[in-house]
């Protein structure tokens, strides 16, 4: 259980708590120990001398003690369920905050499914053994330690029957935890793929209406569920062997007690009450190992559940802020220069994306990226916020190798609409002051009105207060998109980067925005991505990659004399009498 043991620490803040949780489960112990006691003095005092005052209180203090048993019980599980909840909660909290401080390419690696069934699934089974080892699995061996403790006081002949059946029950329980861990690691991993189905089929649900292809998406689940159906069978028709097996041993040991007892009793040797008392402390000495029995296949999904939730807190950020870090310097300047730039998703062993880029974009310039789809264009500009780092070369931000930038002020000043549009649960003015919640609402509305988002907000009947739906159901994906741009705008960034986020507007309003951009970003740097060379013509500076690396750059009219590339990208969109392509927002 090393994996459990190691999120112990997450109990440390609820230390006191889980301290009077264990004093109130000892004193359970005690009591519950007591009983067997008070029937053996009933018996032998009371009923065989024929004493019912005897009879009567004893069976007053048995009563006493199974009340006071049962008052610490109850107070021993309210306070292991308020230890467990709240470490299960500082757990969740870590996963989201670790996950939180990962940059891509960590993301890459853990899908968004496997990260939910983390931090619901496996951090529930973590929480419940928590709650677990404050009352059964702590209460298991003060058991069955008390009671074979008072049941060498009561027979000692009696007590080597225990230590005949402990080894036995010890061995079958340890012979089956050791092959139950592996098989509910598989079916956790079973989850992970069930989930990640579930989210594909749940959020494309629009996509494979439009291809109908709901026979396909319902084969995939099915064969996903069956897959961890069929494990989980698995997994619980091996531990269904172990309770029947335990029960059987366990009762060969009431018959031999019984067996030896009775005979010890009709010699005169043991009294009727001492061998009834034994009777209770052995089943009480071994009904504990089947507990422990039950809690197999519970104890071996904990521990593969928290060696998943250690994988996530364990995982070290591919991107680490430079322990001498350099600020800024002062003023709203925005110069990028990337010199000689490699890099590779995969580091240096990976094939690479981008080969040798060099690539300035000077303070207040308009600089757009233009290429096929792949040959790296978003890749590039991931590499300005550092979302990745470069493999080769170097990236810098106003002088400053932005490796050596603290990572909250260079992405502070660095304002991005990502190609695939993000919004938030909550309503439109939370959306576009996401990166400045102390905006005012004239910023807010100039911010809307420069990106061309203010008109259709307006018109809606809540107004900036309308509540955005589910992954922004209720916008089109040309509202979405100038809804970002708006957002980007807001943190007054020194470098504005538009990750192809006009590609669902339409022509007219596309032109009224590029227009509005470029009276508001004069003192802004800004690099824009287009599949469209119409969003590029206007462009100080046009970049034109290809394969990973930068085959052209120039103005328009400068392509369009020097390179073959850009002229052939043109005449497909817009040369040769062609229309200006464009998709309704």
């Amino acid at each position: 259980m090393k994996s459990l043991r190691s999120l112990l620490h997450f109990l440390k803040p609820y230390g006191w708590q889980a301290a009077i949780a264990l004093l109130l489960l000892t004193g359970q112990v005690g009591a519950d120990l007591v009983i067997p006691r008070l029937t053996q003095q009933a018996i032998d005092q009371g009923i065989a001398l024929g004493d019912l005052s005897i009879v009567w209180r004893t069976a007053g203090i048995m009563l006493g003690a199974a009340v006071l048993s049962a008052a610490m019980a109850v107070a021993n599980t309210l306070l292991s369920v308020r230890v467990a909840q709240n470490a299960g909660a500082d757990i969740r909290r870590e996963i989201v905050r670790t996950v939180q401080s990962w940059s891509f390419g960590n993301l890459d690696r853990i899908r968004t499914g496997q990260l939910m069934v983390r931090t619901t699934s496996d951090v529930n089974m973590v929480q419940m053994i928590f709650m677990m080892s404050l009352r059964i699995l702590t209460r298991m061996p003060l058991l069955m330690i008390g009671s074979i403790i008072m049941l060498i006081r009561t027979s000692p002949s009696m007590a080597g029957i225990v230590a005949v059946l402990l080894p036995l029950l010890a061995g079958a329980m340890a012979l089956l935890a050791t092959k139950a861990r592996p098989l509910f690691k598989t079916v956790q991993e079973r989850l992970d793929r069930l989930n990640n189905v579930l989210q594909e089929n749940l959020a494309g649900v629009r996509v494979v209406k439009a291809f109908v292809r709901t026979e396909h998406e319902n084969a995939r689940f099915e064969d996903a569920n069956l897959d961890l159906t069929n494990r989980s069978i698995h997994v619980f028709q091996m531990l269904s062997v172990l309770m029947p097996l335990l029960t059987v041993i366990l009762n060969v040991g009431v018959v031999a007690t019984i067996w030896f007892g009775g005979r010890y009793v009709i010699e005169g040797t043991m009294s009727l009450g001492a061998l009834v008392a034994a009777v209770n402390y052995l089943m009480t000495s071994l009904f504990p190992i089947m507990l422990l029995g039950m809690m197999i296949g519970p104890l071996a999904a904990a521990e593969a559940s928290a060696g998943r939730i250690l994988e996530v807190l364990n995982e070290e950020p591919s991107i680490l802020e430079s322990a001498e870090t350099v600020p800024l310097p002062e003023g709203p300047a925005g110069h990028v220069v990337l010199e000689d730039v490699s890099f590779s998703y995969d580091g240096d062993g990976g094939d690479p994306v981008l080969y040798g880029v060099s690539l300035e974009a000077r303070p207040g310039e308009r600089v757009a990226i233009l290429g096929e789809t792949g040959s790296g264009k978003s890749s590039l500009v991931h590499l300005i916020p550092r979302f990745y780092d470069v493999t080769e070369g170097r990236v810098t931000l106003d002088g400053v190798d932005v490796r050596d930038l603290p990572l909250e002020e260079l992405r502070s000043q660095i304002g991005m609409a990502l190609q695939e549009t993000v919004l938030f649960s909550g309503t439109v003015r939370d959306n576009i002051r996401y990166g400045r919640p102390e905006a005012t609402d004239e910023e807010v509305l100039e911010a809307a009105r420069i990106a061309q988002a203010h008109e259709f907000i307006a018109a809606m009947p809540e107004g900036y207060d309308t509540l955005v739906g589910q992954r922004g159901v209720n916008f089109s994906g040309g509202q979405k998109q100038r809804l970002a741009i708006a957002r980007a705008l807001l943190v007054r960034p020194r470098v504005l980067i538009l990750d192809d986020s006009t590609s669902a507007v339409d022509v007219d309003t596309e032109a009224r925005l590029e227009k509005a951009l470029r009276e508001a970003m004069r003192d802004m740097t800004a690099i824009i991505i287009a599949q469209r060379v119409s969003t590029a013509l206007t462009a100080d500076r046009i970049v034109v990659l290809e394969g990973g690396r930068v085959a052209a750059t120039g103005t328009h009219d400068q392509l369009m004399a020097t390179s073959p590339i850009y002229q052939e990208i043109y005449a497909s969109q817009l040369g040769n009498g062609g229309a200006r392509h464009g998709h309704a927002a």
